[in-house]
């Protein structure tokens, strides 16, 4: 079953997921990139740097809004063409970050829509903003 089709969408509409950062999403993500930098990896480090503790990549935050494009809002089907991000804020090991998708424009004739990005930790502090654009699936004609 595909996901929302342009014709379904609206402006406003919303869909999230809320994911608790781990150390083991760390390591991970570190091994999927090679992105081995100090600040996430080395506590020692970390502690002479501003966060004072180790810290999730930034991308990896980021990266949870794929999830809910690929799967939730416009969902299967949907192709990813661009993606702004500013991080605003550190994730620390076991903060619970809600990555929220909100369409902001559509685009009929070329089939795209605009979304604000918004992920917000359990304090309701803004880490993540940014905008994408996506190509919701189109209509099987079967």
């Amino acid at each position: 079953m595909l996901g929302k089709t342009i014709d379904l969408i609206e402006l406003g509409d919303t869909a999230y997921q809320v994911k608790t950062i781990k150390e083991r999403d760390i390591e991970l993500f570190g091994e999927i990139t090679n992105d081995f930098n100090p600040a996430h990896f080395d506590s020692e480090y970390a502690k002479g740097t501003m966060f004072k503790k180790r810290i999730s990549h930034g991308m990896l935050i980021g990266s949870l809004f794929s999830k809910v494009f690929g799967m939730d809002l416009p969902g299967r089907g949907s192709i990813y063409l661009s993606q702004s991000l500013r991080f605003r804020r550190p994730v620390y090991f076991e903060d619970v970050i809600t990555a929220t998708v909100k369409v902001i424009s559509i685009d009929l004739v070329k089939n795209r829509v605009k979304f604000e990005c918004i992920a917000t930790n359990q304090n309701d502090e803004v880490v993540v903003l940014g905008e994408a654009e996506i190509m919701p699936p189109v209509k099987d004609l079967k």
